[in-house]
Parts: C-alpha cells; sequence; structure tokens
C-alpha cells in the first residue's frame, strides 16, 4: 500500500498542480445534473449547484405517474497530437491517426408496478471508436467509447432492473418524473433492492461534479476511482443485486455482481460460485461552514479466473517467450481494493472534488481499466458570474500508477487489455483535463469542447508525448 501512501499523493499535486492552478483561476473569477446514476438512488438527494445542469423534458406536472420516458443521444468526436516515439507495442497509443468519432442513443423506460416496486427498461445503441481503438492510455480519453473492434453501430441491453423501495417512516419527498425515475413521492428514509441488470457505476461511487462523461469530464478515472476494478462486461454493465439503506444525511450501499467470463469481455459469468464481485460503500453527507460535503468510502472484492502477474513472468522465463498473462489464469483468484471520494461545496456555484483509490495488483485487471492506484483533484463551475447559469466548467488532474507485479510484468513485455507498449521506463501516467459545457436549455442540448493533457501515457516515461487530446461533445436528452 506504500503506492498509495502521501507521498503518492505529493507526487500527484507536485507534477500536475500548475494546470489545475490555471484552470482553478478561470474558475473562482466566476462562480462555481447525465445521468449515470438513478436520480432516486442519488446521495446527496439535493444536489450542489455546480453539479451538471443538463435535464431531461420534464412533465408539466408533479403529479405521480406510472410511466416515465425519456431518450439521451451523445457524439463525441476526439484527436490528438502527433507523437514521435522510439518504439511502439500493439497496445500503444498510435503516433498517428485520424479523429474518432463516438455516439449512443439510450431510451429510459420506467413503469411503476405496484406500492414502492418500478421496473426500468434501457436499451442502447453504440457506435464509433475510441483514438488507437481505446487502447494505449489507462486513464482512457473518452467514457463514452468501449474496446470493441467493431465500429458499426449496435443495439443492445444496457439496463433491465426491478427496484423495490420499503419505507422505513414517514416522511417523504417529491420526485420529478426523470431518468430511471417515477414522479411521485418517495420516503426519506428506506431500505430499498434492486436486481437486474445495470451499471454498478449507477450507484457506486457517485460524485455531483464528476461521475458521468455525457457532461461531465471525460477522462476514465476522472469519471470513476481509477484503481476501483467495478464489476462490468466491456460496455460497462453487469448482473446482480444492489441493498440500500438511505437516509437524508446517510446511505450504506451493497452489492454483488458477476463478473465477465474473461478480462474486460462481453459476457457475462453466471458461473457465480467462481465468478463474483462484492461491493460496500458508506456515504455521509455533512456541512462545512455552512456548505454541503458528502464522503464516500468503497471497498471491494472481486473473483474470477485471473492471471497473476508474477506467474506469468516465472512461466516467460522458464520458457524464453513473452510473458502472456492469460495463459495463467487460474479460478478463484481475487483482487482487492478501497476508494475514497470526497465532494465539497466551497462557494454558491463552485465545487471541490477528490478521490483516491487502491487495489493490490497482484493478480490481473479484469473489468475496468489498468490502474491499481490512482488520486485526482478538481473544481466545477457554473458560469453564473458571466450571466451563463446553466453553462460549466471544470477542471481536474489525476496521476495514475501501478503495483510493482503489474509494472514488472509489462517492463517485460507483457500485455494486458489496455495497455502494453512492448517494454516500459515506469513513471506515473499523468493526466490533466479542462471542459467547457455550453448549455443550449431550449433545446435539452449541450455543446462541450474538451482538452486533455496526458503524460506518460500507459505509464511509459520513454513514450511520455506529452499527448494533447481535444475533443467536442454534443448531448441531448428529452
Amino acid at each position: 500500500m506504500r503506492y498509495c501512501s502521501k507521498g503518492f499523493i505529493f507526487i500527484v499535486l507536485k507534477n500536475s498542480l500548475p494546470l489545475l492552478a490555471l484552470a482553478g483561476g478561470l474558475l473562482c473569477a466566476g462562480q462555481a445534473r447525465a445521468q449515470v446514476t438513478p436520480p432516486g438512488a442519488a446521495t446527496p438527494p439535493v444536489p450542489p449547484n455546480a453539479a451538471s445542469a443538463q435535464e431531461p423534458m420534464h412533465q408539466p406536472s408533479e403529479a405521480p405517474r406510472n410511466w416515465s420516458l425519456h431518450f439521451q443521444q451523445t457524439l463525441i468526436d476526439q484527436w490528438h497530437n502527433n507523437l514521435t516515439t522510439p518504439y511502439a507495442g500493439d497496445y500503444s497509443l498510435a503516433d498517428r491517426e485520424s479523429a474518432k468519432l463516438s455516439f449512443t442513443s439510450t431510451l429510459f423506460i420506467g413503469r411503476r408496478l405496484w406500492k414502492g416496486a418500478a421496473l426500468y427498461f434501457n436499451p442502447e445503441v453504440a457506435g464509433g471508436s475510441g483514438l488507437s481503438g481505446a487502447r494505449g492510455v489507462a486513464g482512457f480519453t473518452n467514457g463514452e467509447t468501449f474496446r470493441i473492434g467493431d465500429p458499426a453501430p449496435n443495439l443492445y441491453l444496457a439496463r433491465l432492473y426491478l427496484r423495490q423501495v420499503f419505507a422505513l417512516g414517514t416522511a417523504t419527498d417529491t420526485d420529478l418524473d426523470d431518468l430511471n425515475q417515477l414522479a411521485g413521492t418517495s420516503p426519506q428514509r428506506y431500505f430499498a433492492v434492486t436486481l437486474g441488470k445495470f451499471s454498478t457505476a449507477d450507484f457506486f461511487d457517485q460524485n455531483s461534479y464528476s461521475h458521468d462523461p455525457r457532461t461531465q469530464f471525460l477522462n476514465w478515472s476522472l469519471m470513476s476511482a481509477g484503481a476501483w476494478d467495478y464489476a462490468a462486461n466491456t460496455r460497462g454493465y453487469t448482473v446482480g443485486g444492489v441493498f440500500e439503506y438511505v437516509t437524508p444525511d446517510f446511505t450504506a450501499r451493497f452489492a454483488s455482481t458477476l463478473m465477465p467470463t474473461q478480462a474486460n469481455g462481453p459476457t457475462l459469468d453466471f458461473h457465480y460460485g467462481t465468478a463474483h464481485a462484492e461491493t460496500l460503500e458508506l456515504t455521509k453527507v455533512y456541512h462545512l461552514n455552512g456548505r454541503q460535503g458528502t464522503i464516500r468510502a468503497l471497498g471491494f472484492r472481486n473473483v474470477a479466473a485471473m492471471g497473476t502477474y508474477n506467474t506469468a513472468i516465472r512461466l516467460a522465463q522458464l520458457t524464453g517467450e513473452q510473458p502472456d498473462i492469460t495463459a495463467v489464469g487460474r479460478d478463484g483468484h481475487t483482487k482487492i481494493g478501497f476508494g475514497v471520494n470526497v465532494e465539497q461545496e466551497i462557494a454558491k456555484n463552485v465545487g471541490l472534488f477528490a478521490r483516491v483509490s487502491y487495489n493490490d495488483g497482484k493478480n490481473e485487471t479484469w473489468a475496468f481499466t489498468e490502474i491499481d492506484r490512482s488520486a485526482s483533484l478538481g473544481i466545477a463551475s457554473t458560469g453564473a458570474r458571466w450571466q451563463r447559469p446553466d453553462d460549466r466548467l471544470g477542471a481536474a488532474i489525476v496521476a495514475n500508477g501501478l503495483s510493482p507485479e503489474h509494472r514488472a510484468y509489462l517492463a517485460a513485455g507483457g500485455y494486458g487489455f489496455i495497455v502494453g507498449d512492448g517494454a516500459l521506463n515506469y513513471g506515473l501516467e499523468q493526466i490533466g483535463e479542462v471542459y467547457y459545457s455550453f448549455a443550449l436549455p431550449q433545446y435539452h442540448a449541450s455543446i462541450s469542447p474538451d482538452y486533455q493533457l496526458v503524460i506518460n501515457p500507459a505509464y511509459n516515461r520513454d513514450r511520455s508525448g506529452p499527448v494533447h487530446v481535444v475533443a467536442m461533445r454534443l448531448h441531448v436528452e428529452f
């Protein structure tokens, strides 16, 4: 755990604070919602001002409704500068490539069944591609892309789940019709059970300022805790159950979900006895100098047929071949880790956020991305001071690292599923991101230019870049 120590965080701040300070100056010169998270599961229940402003079209009445129907579409065009590097591997970021376009379209259908129960159904279409096939950077630059070879549009089932809420008191709130939320009253204190297909990130590791790449930061290691290898197939979804105890200022969540049959694979493994993931998170809402803040502590344990990095290296030394983590996979291998996630409103329209996460890194990454330690810090603001209250400006830095076993495997020429240059001169992968979201509320749309600076992509100082990544995002929801 020494790589998630104070020294690791100091290196993050020392190398990346200049970019954040520049953007932070812009934010504080002014004043400072894209739902990955189902609105009814959000904590805190009332988001701060600088959370994502974009909302779907609401029904004019707040009366209870038995149906909910919404739609979103997101298009992202992304490009990076030409690079000059001494060598490249199969999974390196390409030195030269054309801009890449990705898009997703999602239909959100909800139906009330009986008291406290609702069924949600989300068919989704995704197409296009990420830069270099969504490889070459562990903290990848587009949270709307997947590591899928075929860029043709594909229709699939994103979510289909039943949610049952049991009230634990008489106090209620009024919910608006929203994405995966039905209009009507809901208890302030409750126990909920959710069963079916969903994204684990729908319920865990939420953050008002940085959680949804459709309206906020694009980078994978900013939208989620980088070292949380959360259970999911290639597209980010899994099957399982979530159990929640929710009050206005405290929440406890536990989930047990399926893992994919292979690392970052498209197919979920229904042999639950040998492949499963458990996640526990505690959330506390507090106030500091009259300003709302939220802290979340998350722990996880994954079980799957993972390969062990040291075993792959030893086998390669015996055979004289390149190490191959897929050749040493065994049932019952585990990955254990934790994350801490904080958000704090510092002014009426400005908020800060930070995440620190860690996993043991002995066995291969199985679901999210190849990060074993990560620390991030960011700031978000509304455009209220320049008379654009629905606009959002965000800036953040993140540094990602590897366990000693993982870095030794890559240095010996091994490949994961996201990174692999054929060799490694190890250094922290450092990323800065700035975006500005121009709100078009009359069209329920936003247009967001985005810039990311990546140093040491895939942890390789020999290919340090810097990489300048520019994107334009269009997001619409009704």
